[in-house]
């Protein structure tokens, strides 16, 4: 039987050729869907080139190990300093896009959010954009929905899920703790004045998922808090008192909330007096609020004041 010997060069133009037939078969990246505050973006398949002017997204991301390309700069929590490094491309900020080098990155996905917000219609004519706000009237509700759209959009919904499911578990020991615990007031500090936030406002989660009893029921729910005075504090006089140092958290120059509080007027509260003065991470409930890790690092802060708490009167029987 004759035996045919096949030339180098045929066989290399048979395997080229079977390699072109596979690619041909393979099939085209499945359209994705995705939902948000805006409404819907439809996306060719998973984005590689992302592009996020978000904290609470980059916290997410960052959490679930999914890279970006491209972030704004400004203030970070310590946790998401390393964007601000050379390894990452500079968008502008969070106010102000910088519309040209977005252009130029030509980036798959936009993620924008809270401070970003108002800049959607904008990005969105650039390239895809999804806007991941949250929904002040359901805080934690909304937050959770954006961590599952970028978990799903990544393929990190099991790492998503075992970490949330974890997270509401202690929400829920948290909130069954805290409903017995007394009335609180949310305070924010900065250049040496005070704002105060009640149920519904951007800090609502305090009063609703956590479940404290407002001190101030009355308190609007505008994004800015109600200015208060000390006097107020005092009047109030809340079993709990939280407080935001927001110049602390972006690093600006100012009185620190503890020197600020530490008056005449704050120390007659019964959280004063009991101990129940809790300063929060401000990176976490300001800058990267309702990210996967700044959500964790909010629901730890509350449960270990409650912990404290509890050791305290213990020590005192």
């Amino acid at each position: 039987m004759t035996r045919r010997v096949l030339s180098s060069g045929t066989v290399r133009l048979a395997a080229a050729a079977l390699l072109a037939a596979l690619l041909g078969a393979a099939p085209a990246a499945a359209e994705i869907t995705v939902s948000h505050a805006r409404g819907q973006t439809v996306l060719p398949g998973v984005p590689r080139r992302v592009v996020v002017f978000d904290l609470a997204a980059l916290d997410t991301l960052d959490a679930l190990g999914v890279p970006v390309f491209g972030v704004a700069g400004g203030a970070k929590p310590p946790s998401l300093a390393r964007y601000n490094g050379p390894a990452y491309r500079r968008m502008g900020t969070l106010w102000e896009p910088d519309y040209e080098a977005v252009n130029e990155a030509e980036p798959d996905l936009i993620v924008v959010g809270g401070r970003s917000g108002p800049r959607y219609d904008a990005l969105a004519r650039m390239a895809p954009t999804i806007d991941l706000s949250s929904d002040a009237a359901d805080p934690l509700g909304s937050e959770i929905r954006n961590i599952r759209t970028l978990a799903r959009l990544f393929g990190k919904e099991t790492e998503a899920d075992a970490r949330l499911a974890r997270i509401e578990a202690d929400i829920a020991a948290v909130r069954a703790r805290a409903e017995k615990a007394g009335t609180a007031l949310f305070v924010l500090s900065t250049g040496g004045r005070l704002s105060a936030f009640g149920p519904g406002s951007r800090f609502g989660l305090l009063h609703g998922a956590l479940g404290f009893r407002p001190a101030a029921p009355g308190l609007g729910a505008g994004i800015h808090g109600q200015p208060i005075s000390f006097e107020f504090v005092a009047r109030t006089n809340p079993d709990w008192l939280f407080v935001l140092d927001r110049d602390a958290a972006i690093g600006a120059q100012g009185q620190p909330a503890r020197q600020l509080l530490d008056n005449a007027l704050v120390r007659q509260t019964t959280a004063w007096r009991q101990g129940r003065v809790v300063y929060v991470d401000a990176a976490a409930w300001y800058l990267a609020a309702g990210g996967l890790n700044a959500l964790r690092t909010t629901v730890d802060g509350v449960a270990a004041a409650l912990d404290g708490a509890a050791a305290a009167l213990d020590g005192a029987r």
